[in-house]
This record gives structure tokens, sequence and C-alpha cells, in this order.
């Protein structure tokens, strides 16, 4: 062949094709275990309980005004019975929530999801009850209230395992359900039989109770002030909503957060007397109930999510994508070797090289499905620098150079793992791995005279296309 360099420089090209492909269907499996992943926290969310957000307590309080309207005239005029439905409701002056949730994981098969088991006790105060007080009725209007009730609200009521209500403590009956049209689940307490209703009087409400759900947590701040704190033993919380934690402390052990938002800067409280919807927290399965609400219609909150914040699959995936860029330099770094030692490796050769590289991400995924992905990363890396360590020193002809490209690759894997957990840096690193090789190779050609290396390459070539050979070598 007349053009060696433009043969092998297709040839290759046809290899790196193949090998995007293969790159491309370790993707495509990622994606599906990922997918597997998510089908396994619906399932957890359907069987046990999704993500729970908690509102309350509050107190509702509804009345009826009945009154006589004459209608009509002359003969047709008559007396006609009228009615009204008022419903009143009060938010907490102050609601103080401490709460602490322990991690119960749940599987499906291989797939772990974050199960966690919530003690909570609320206690709220009121100031007064004149907004459970309706106007005076205007005359012939004949006015009758019910006692007040309290109630609080869950997402999913299949989490609630337990729950307590004491009104100035005194202890009162649960019942299930709430009267909120936005706020259907979670449990209610009818006003002390022996207790008068007065309006001027303050009141404090305590209430115990023990929620279990999947993935994450919220809170509604209904109070005119309201503190909520929360501690668990995970060590990778995921703060989200509205609003962030006032003061944090997270540690290898779990972590304490603290919030304190006012009446002033939430809305929280007049949501939920307007009928708004009380939302999944984010980020979590909806569970089995209802379909997911749009933001505009779900109260304002914030909570925590359980989540890896580095799964297998996300690091596999980000793995993945610097498979390409990591296939290239083992080929430069053999077609450098074989440049600068007048060697020939074949096309093949280099397909062997690029499919072990290739396999290497399908088998850190399948192994970080069993492993943490630390070790998984580690057994998968140290198994491809072996076999590839070994192929070298017989393409490379020589045990020294074969060592030297192992030890390439070794160091090669070693930057990978470094891009893949320094995500904040993974440019930068990057960029400074690119230039460094580009840098290297440059020097390491700067005495070649590559028109007297193509030109011997013709004649090698030339001469074994006159001369019969059993074998020509690579």
């Amino acid at each position: 062949m007349r053009h060696p360099l433009i043969a092998k420089g297709l040839s290759l090209a046809l290899v790196l094709l193949g090998l995007l492909w293969a790159l491309a269907s370790v993707r495509d499996i990622v994606a599906e275990r990922e997918g597997r992943l998510h089908e396994a926290q619906r399932s957890v969310a359907a069987s046990l309980a999704g993500g729970q957000t908690l509102v309350g307590p509050l107190l509702r309080r509804q009345c009826t005004e009945q009154w006589r309207e004459e209608q009509g005239e002359g003969k047709e005029r008559r007396w006609v019975e009228q009615q009204r439905e008022i419903v009143l409701a009060a938010v907490p002056t102050n609601l103080a929530l401490d709460a602490r949730a322990q991690i119960e994981p749940r599987y499906r098969g291989i797939f772990r999801v974050n199960g966690y088991a919530m003690q909570a006790t609320l206690a709220a105060d009121w100031a007064d009850l004149h907004a459970l007080q309706p106007p005076a009725p205007r005359a012939g209007v004949d006015q009758r209230c019910g006692t007040p009730l309290l109630w609080v609200g869950v997402t999913d009521a299949r989490g609630l395992r337990s729950a307590a209500v004491a009104l100035d403590g005194t202890p009162l009956t649960v019942r299930p359900g709430t009267p909120a049209t936005g706020v259907p689940r979670g449990f209610q307490a009818d006003w002390p039989a022996a207790r008068p209703f007065d309006p001027a009087a303050a009141l404090q409400a305590r209430v115990v109770l023990e929620l279990i759900g999947s993935e994450g947590l919220a809170f509604a701040p209904v109070g005119e002030q309201a503190r909520f704190r929360l501690a668990s033993d995970w060590p990778h919380p995921s703060f989200n909503g509205l609003f962030l934690p006032a003061r944090r402390e997270v540690g290898p052990d779990g972590f304490e957060a603290e919030w304190r938002v006012s009446a002033l800067a939430s809305r929280a409280g007049p949501q939920v007397l307007e009928g708004h919807a009380l939302c999944a927290p984010e980020g979590t399965s909806a569970g089995t109930f209802g379909s997911p609400q749009a933001p505009a219609a779900c109260v304002e909150q914030f909570g925590v999510a359980f989540i890896d914040p580095v799964s297998g699959y996300v690091l596999s995936d980000r793995a993945t994508k610097y498979g390409l860029l990591f296939i290239v330099l083992s080929f430069v770094a053999v077609g450098l070797v074989e440049v600068l030692r007048a060697l020939r490796v074949h096309p093949v050769q280099y397909a062997l090289v690029g499919s072990a590289l290739a396999l290497f991400f399908l088998l850190l995924v399948s192994l970080a499905e069993h492993l943490a992905f630390g070790p998984a990363y580690a057994v998968a890396s140290l198994a491809c620098t072996l076999l590839l360590t070994y192929y070298a020193t017989h393409v490379l002809q020589g045990w020294r150079a074969g060592a030297a490209f192992g030890a390439g690759m070794a160091a090669l894997y070693g930057l990978l793992y470094l891009l893949l957990r320094s995500e904040q840096s993974a440019l930068l690193l990057g960029s400074m791995l690119l230039f460094a090789v580009l840098a290297a190779v440059m020097v390491a050609t700067r005495r070649i005279d590559w028109y007297a290396l193509a030109a011997r390459w013709r004649a090698q070539a030339g001469t074994r296309g006159g001369t019969p050979q059993a074998e020509l070598p690579l």
C-alpha cells in the first residue's frame, strides 16, 4: 500500500466508531438499571409510604347561620328558609417541632431504598381564639357554632404508626382524616366536652406522633413563628424546598438541622386555609395517591431528602462520559511507543485494547450493584490493568514497555477516579490532564522527521507487498 499512514488512520477511525457504539451500549445499560432503581423506589413508596410532608396542628370551627327570607310578591309571596355555612380556622401563634428520623432501609432485589421512621413532638400555642369566633349575626339570623377541632395533615396516611394529642394537658381522642379539602389525609381530635369555648383564652396543644416514609421528609411552616428541629443518623442530607436551615451540623454519624420561619416570609398558613394541596417532598415518589400537583397549587414547604448524593449509577454514567477520552489517551500512548520504538501495532490489537477499556465500564456498573463504588472501581480497574499489562508486554515486545504501559493505565484509572469524585473541579482536572498529555507527546516527538517516517513506512509496505511471506510481522 502506497499510503500506510492513511490506511492505518482509517482503520483506527473504524475501531473508534465501534468502541463508541460499545460505550453507548454501556450508557444504555446504566440508564436501564437506574430506571430499575426508580421502579424499586416507587414500589417501596406504593407498599410502605412515600415521601412525607407534615402540616399542623391547626384549629377549625364550623358555624351555621339560618334565617327566613321573604320572596315573591302578592299571591306568590312566601317565606323561604336560608342557610349559610361559615368555616373558621386559626393557625398557631408559635409552632415548634422536635423530631428524630431513623433510617430504615428497604430492599427490592439488589436495590436499596432509604425508608425512615420519625418520632416527632409538635408544640403549638394560640395567644387567643378570636379567629374562631364569627362576627355577630344580623337581626333575625340564628347563628350556631360547633366546637373546634384540631387537625394534622400528612401526604400519606399509611405512614402514621401512632398519634397522641393533648390540649392544655387534657388527652383527646384521635380520629383519622382531616376536614381540610386540600389536605384530606391525616388525623383530627375533637374539643374536650368539659371545656367551654372562650375566644379570649389562650390555648396550648401538644402532638406526639410516629411517622414512617421513604426518600424524603418535608414540613409546612403554618405558624406565625415556626421553629423546626430535625436530627437523623443519615450522613448525606440534601436540604431542599423554599427555606434552608438556619443552623445545621452534618457529620459521619448523621446531621442536625434547625429551621426558623415566620409568617412574614411564608404563606403556608393562608395557603392551607385557601385549600392548597399538600404535595410530596421534592425529588421523591408521590406514592399511589393522586397525581402530582402543579407547583403553584402546593403549600410552601421545606425539608430534606435521604438520598445517596453520588450513587453508583450516577458515578458509572459519569465515568462512561469520559470513556472516549480514556480510549483516545490509551491509543495515543500505544501510538507513541509505536513511533518511538519503530514497532508496528495492528489495528486489531488496537481494537482489543479498546475493547478491554470499554469492558471496564460495564464491569464497573455490574460490580457497583453489589459493592460500594470505591471497592467496585478498584476491582474493575485492577482487573483491566493486569490484563492490559500482560497483553502490552507481547504487543510492545518487552516486559519493560508492557509494565510502563500498565503503569500508565493505572495512573489513568486513578485520574478518572479523581474526576468522578471531584465533580466541582472535574473540568479543571480534565483540562490539566489533556494539556499534560499533549505536552508529553510534543516533547517526546520533537525530533521526529514525520516525512522521513512516512517514507520509511511506505518503503516497508512496498517491500512486504513484493516479497511473499508466510506471516507478516505486526
